[in-house]
């Protein structure tokens, strides 16, 4: 008997302890919801504040805007955004591959943008900058030398100019000019006796007085056939036109 109390005591009191337990989980669930419930209202009311907020601000926007818009304006807008729904895609597609485009490509234009940096100040350092200064300067000193009519004439007369310019580049001539230089600077000649006709004669008979006079005479000879076949150059093209 006394063994039968003792187990039916043990039983009864673990029920007791699973039953507590079970409330203690109910009473859990029911704080849970009790914070969940206060929670929602909070947010509800966060929301109710924000949206009267909003409500009240796109209610004071749209009243200075009714002037210049309408229902119908929007409606109107509204439609046509959605017939080029497609349109605004690709549009956002496209700027989305610029932004990609521009990424992959910062690097190497850095790279660009310093290189040319840097040879900017390698042509600062020689010179360059301070060269073409006073290259506008002689701009400057030719244009306000030289009239329109000036310019004109220039134009003109530019094929013979650039002939006469491309034979003084010829190498022959260009070594011929540079003896006549090079004699011109060594050329100190003083008379300082007195020349009698007779010592005039005595020099002609020099070798080189000879050639002097022979190459002065067939220069001459040559400069006028020169002119010549130039005048009728000139009247043929007179004729022609």
């Amino acid at each position: 008997m006394e063994e039968n109390k003792l187990s039916e005591g043990f039983f009864g009191q673990a029920q007791i302890n699973e039953l507590n337990a079970k409330l203690d989980i109910i009473l859990e669930e029911i704080e849970l919801q009790k914070r969940h419930r206060r929670e929602m209202e909070d947010l509800k009311d966060d929301l109710m504040r924000v949206g009267k907020d909003v409500y009240e601000t796109a209610v004071e926007e749209l009243d200075q805007l009714h002037d210049y818009v309408n229902s119908r304006d929007i409606l109107h807008f509204g439609k046509y955004m959605l017939r080029n729904v497609n349109t605004i895609s690709k549009v956002i597609q496209q700027l989305e591959s610029t932004k990609d485009f521009l990424t992959d490509a910062s690097p190497l234009m850095r790279e660009y943008i310093i290189d040319f940096m840097a040879k900017l100040d390698e042509f600062d350092r020689k010179g360059y900058f301070e060269f073409m200064k006073e290259l506008g300067k002689v701009s400057d000193s030719v244009i306000t030398s030289f009239s329109v009519e000036d310019v004109k004439s220039l134009g003109d007369n530019i094929v013979t100019i650039l002939n006469t310019v491309k034979n003084l580049t010829q190498p022959d001539m260009l070594h011929t000019i540079n003896n006549a230089i090079n004699v011109y600077k060594k050329l100190d000649i003083k008379v300082t006796e007195k020349v009698s006709f007779l010592s005039l004669l005595k020099e002609l008979n020099d070798p080189e007085t000879k050639k002097g006079i022979a190459f002065a005479i067939r220069f001459l000879k040559s400069l006028a056939n020169q002119k010549l076949e130039t005048n009728k150059e000139n009247d043929q093209i007179i004729k022609s036109n």
